[in-house]
């Protein structure tokens, strides 16, 4: 009994070293965020993220940024980070990059329980634009290739409600980002552009708002999409459990841990009666429509 009690006690008091192993061979955790606004605004707002994550886990923690959403995924697919924030449909990229060898973890919950956002349709609120038809030869903006909201779930749903962009649209660029789509709506570059929203409130062009870089009243919305899953975190699927398990854990208990900080990272309106709240586990199953829709998208861009 006694040599039992001893094995089961340097078991116990074993597994909170081994628990931290990992940290020997990643003294720095790099995680990657995608490209929906400028990256000054991306390292500002991220910046309680970064602290909460460095100060809970006890190792250096840098933000990787890059121009398009495709510098994310192939950043991931080359194991130049370790983590990543996901649109839906980039995770879908990354996930075929990779062989499948990426790993969903948590996805952002609103206070109502929900987990999705909407697409949506911006233009110049004094534009005269107020529905789809009005925009028949004009220029649509989508925001990049491997966004959810800015172009995979807005392409499909227009194709499926008759409005097939390379014959109904004059043009349709990509602007880059969901700031930069907007900003060309603002300055007349474009007579529409495609982004996100997750309420009437709270979405880019209201970040954008908030953040004094249009005035109020500018930007409207003239079409929503069916609810989109909201993206996930994701990590390479070949580092060690342990430390998989840490920073999904951090990340999870950063909206408790700092509401303050929180609230920044996600540019909270008050004023919104459904703010994002915290995050939920989730795994791949939740995602495979948006890879079907993705091979959908490529046949289409084939033919």
């Amino acid at each position: 009994m006694r040599l039992f009690a001893t094995t089961a006690l340097v078991v116990l008091t074993s597994l909170p070293a081994l628990a931290q192993e990992w940290k020997a061979d990643y003294q720095t955790v790099n995680i990657g965020f995608l490209s929906g606004e400028n990256e000054q605004d991306r390292l500002t707002r991220t910046a309680p993220l970064k602290a909460h994550l460095e100060k809970t886990l006890g190792v250096k923690v840098e933000i990787f940024l890059a121009g398009n959403y495709d510098g994310v995924i192939q950043a991931m697919a080359a194991d130049q980070i370790e983590f990543a924030f996901h649109g839906s449909s980039s995770y879908a990229a990354a996930y075929t990059a990779t062989d499948g060898k990426i790993i969903p973890l948590l996805t952002a919950e609103n206070k109502d329980g929900s987990t999705g956002y909407y697409s949506i349709i911006a233009v110049r609120c004094d534009s005269g634009l107020t529905s789809l038809d009005d925009l028949k030869g004009k220029t649509l903006a989508f925001a990049d290739p491997d966004s959810t909201s800015g172009y995979a779930v807005p392409y499909f749903n227009l194709v499926k409600q008759g409005y097939e962009p390379k014959e109904f649209f004059g043009a349709t660029p990509f602007s880059g980002s969901h700031e930069a789509g907007v900003q060309g709506v603002v300055n007349g570059t474009f007579d529409a552009a495609a982004t996100w929203q997750n309420t009437e409130l709270s979405g880019v062009y209201q970040r954008m708002e908030l953040k004094g870089m249009i005035d109020p009243g500018q930007v409207c919305s003239i079409w929503k999409s069916p609810e989109i899953t909201s993206g996930p975190l994701t990590a390479r699927a070949n580092l060690p459990e342990a430390m998989i398990e840490a920073v999904t854990a951090a990340v999870e208990s950063f909206p408790s841990a700092d509401p303050e900080g929180w609230a920044f990272y996600n540019s909270t309106d008050a004023d919104d009666d459904n703010p994002t709240v915290g995050y939920v586990r989730v795994d791949h199953e939740r995602y495979q429509w948006i890879i079907d829709m993705r091979a959908w998208l490529k046949t289409q861009r084939r033919g």
